[in-house]
């Protein structure tokens, strides 16, 4: 009789632990599938705020990414940090060659230099310079189309075909953005002020040796 007696209060102990984990797990997943409404609603919000206005989506994604990082000129503050300068935004490497750097930084595994204002770079591939990405027609974007634009992204190529996309663009990031995403991007940079501002080319290592 005992253990009859032990044997149905265990069942009943066990019946309210799994009743209770039940629960649990359903609130849980209820949560979750919250979660997950809730990012597809973002994920709709934001398609259709892309299409219904690309220039304010692109200038999101731009202030979001770090483009200023590298393509802005910059303002340096008395404690010599550096901020863009935005009369100048996105205008590319402001003319003239790389500073002096150390050569060693041409070697693979070395660090790699950097001009004061982060919009020249020098490294095993030579030296690169940020692109002035205003709608410039003779120095900067103003000839490309949305559709160069987009596969200048996605292949890392220059203008979509040409030379290999030097570092330290990280287009391989960037080019996990959806078109509507680039194609907002492209928008916006193009609605900036046209900055003529001749950017110089890269230099390969060979060349850069020289300098």
């Amino acid at each position: 009789m005992k253990v009859a007696m032990r044997t149905a209060a265990l069942a009943v102990a066990l019946g309210f632990a799994l009743t209770g984990c039940s629960k649990e797990n359903t609130a849980e997943d209820q949560a979750a599938e919250q979660n997950q409404a809730v990012d597809q609603t973002q994920d709709a919000g934001a398609t259709q705020v892309a299409a219904a206005n690309p220039v304010e989506r692109g200038k999101y994604i731009v202030d979001t990414i770090g483009c200023d990082d590298c393509h802005s000129p910059k303002n340096f503050t008395p404690e010599g940090i550096p901020i863009p300068d935005m009369t100048k935004r996105l205008s590319g490497h402001p003319g003239g060659q790389m500073p002096p750097f150390d050569k060693n930084v041409l070697k693979p595994g070395n660090w790699y230099a950097m001009a004061p204002d982060l919009t020249a770079f020098a490294g095993p591939w030579g030296v690169s310079y940020a692109a002035n990405l205003t709608p410039d027609d003779q120095t900067g974007i103003g000839l490309w189309t949305e559709d160069v634009f987009v596969a200048a992204i996605r292949n890392g190529k220059h203008m979509g075909a040409g030379r290999p996309i030097l570092p330290p663009m990280p287009y391989y990031y960037y080019k996990n953005l959806t078109d509507d995403d680039l194609k907002a991007v492209f928008a916006y940079l193009k609605s900036l002020p046209a900055i003529s501002n001749a950017v110089p080319a890269p230099v390969g290592p060979a060349e850069a040796v020289n300098m």
